[in-house]
């Protein structure tokens, strides 16, 4: 089974958000400077994470790197 990957990028808010599935009902926890995990209400899994200020963390937009301390975890 397949599992779709949503990344939305927010210029104007400086804002990436990657999502792993179908938008579920959930929360956010702060995990580092600006890096949120998306955490599944029902399962408690991590489906997504979002990065405030994200531009100012490359030079050039094509050379990302960015660490997480967190694996994102898929649900079928």
């Amino acid at each position: 089974m397949k599992t779709n990957m949503q990344i939305h990028y927010d210029q104007e808010g400086d804002f990436l958000e990657i999502r792993v599935g179908q938008p579920k009902e959930g929360h956010f926890n702060e995990v580092g400077d600006d890096i949120f995990e998306q955490v599944d209400e029902k399962s408690g899994k991590i489906v997504g994470l979002a990065i405030f200020n994200f531009k100012k963390r490359t030079k050039n937009m094509k050379d990302l790197d960015v660490s997480l301390p967190f694996q994102i975890e898929a649900l079928l």
